[in-house]
């Protein structure tokens, strides 16, 4: 069952870089978990009804916007968003 996995990463690296997946969690109890905002459209809808359900389990959360869904995600805010919590759950809508 633990088959392994390809990410492609699309912003057009011509030899992608390998690295490992991090291990998971196994509860989220006590940890602070970063909620980001690609600045697509209605991801802050999606993102506003995930914090309310974290919420509601007693979980805490941080909330992060980036400038443009076109590129990546600027390095301070990456940075910003590592030295304040523990998981990030990344939203894409529109």
């Amino acid at each position: 069952m633990n088959r392994p996995k390809t990410l492609l990463d699309p912003t057009s690296e011509r030899t992608p870089s390998q690295r490992e997946l991090l291990p998971r969690p196994a509860t989220l109890a006590g940890l602070t978990i970063g909620l980001l905002d690609i600045s697509k459209a209605r991801g802050d809808v999606f993102l506003d009804r995930l914090a309310m359900r974290l919420h509601e389990r007693g979980l805490q959360t941080r909330r992060y916007k980036k400038p443009t869904f076109a590129r990546v995600a600027p390095v301070a805010l990456k940075q910003q968003i590592r030295s304040e919590c523990h998981v990030v759950i990344e939203a894409l809508a529109d």
